[in-house]
């Protein structure tokens, strides 16, 4: 072992697709943004925008539900590389069940 290179120093090599660096190198300036927020903002805001949903139901609601999956979907996507598999498949079932219901509301009786 070199000198200069102590155990502590060694870092796992992780490769990162050209269309993910662009998706993370897109989103960083949203992911600052929402990291500046207070404490429990983002989540307040979420059981707002699917309150909102349910209340309302049809296509406010479906709405709604959709911009709420479309955010989780895009968090996912940028933490998947970081994220073991049971924290992979339990985000994945959240993401699940808010597309399922989306789609619940989004289709008439």
């Amino acid at each position: 072992m070199p000198e200069n290179e102590s155990t502590n120093d060694q870092r796992p090599e992780v490769s990162v697709s050209t269309t993910r660096a662009k998706v993370m190198h897109a989103s960083d300036p949203a992911v600052g943004a929402m990291a500046r927020l207070p404490q429990g903002a983002v989540v307040t805001a979420f059981v707002v925008v699917m309150l909102i949903g349910i209340v309302f139901r049809g296509v406010i609601g479906a709405v709604c539900f959709g911009l709420v999956s479309l955010v989780l979907g895009w968090l996912l996507y940028l933490s998947w590389n970081q994220l073991r598999n049971v924290d992979r498949l339990a985000r994945a079932a959240v993401l699940c069940l808010t597309v399922a219901v989306t789609v619940v509301l989004a289709v008439p009786k």
